[in-house]
């Protein structure tokens, strides 16, 4: 995670949002406004769900003022669903929010970015692939024989 710091980790779930058919804009470095990411469905990147992606990769858990200025970046910029990135995990103030904001918005901790990256690691952009790159390893299970 070291080699993902501040904009790496925003990149990452670029590439995951690509490698499921999204469209992404990444914001440039700098003040960004709320907006790490947008995305968007289609081959042009018009059509629904529009997303927009705020991610954070301090060494601190994500705090409830940070759900709140997500919820009003994704009224500013049209997005119909919010998705809160956080390497860190999410405080209780966040997590007591997931069920009152589900229909609107998502929370990746690093559980949920791992699974998502390794679930289309085999579509994931070439550069991402050559900064982590893994191989599937099949074993046989053979119980507990």
């Amino acid at each position: 995670m070291q080699n993902f710091k501040g904009d790496g980790l925003a990149h990452i779930v670029a590439a995951i949002l690509r490698a499921k058919g999204f469209v992404t804009y990444v914001s440039p470095k700098g003040p960004d406004h709320g907006v790490d990411i947008l995305a968007s469905a289609g081959s042009l990147g018009f059509s629904s769900p529009k997303i927009c992606v705020q991610v954070k990769s301090t060494n601190d858990a994500i705090d409830r003022i940070v759900l709140d200025q997500l919820i009003g970046t994704m009224a500013n910029v049209g997005a119909e669903y919010g998705l809160l990135v956080s390497w860190s995990g999410f405080r209780s103030s966040v997590e007591r929010e997931r069920a009152m904001q589900f229909f609107k918005v998502r929370l990746w901790s690093k559980k949920e970015i791992i699974e998502e990256l390794l679930a289309c690691y085999s579509s994931l952009d070439d550069e991402i692939k050559q900064k982590i790159p893994l191989k599937r390893i099949w074993t046989l299970d053979i119980g507990d024989e």
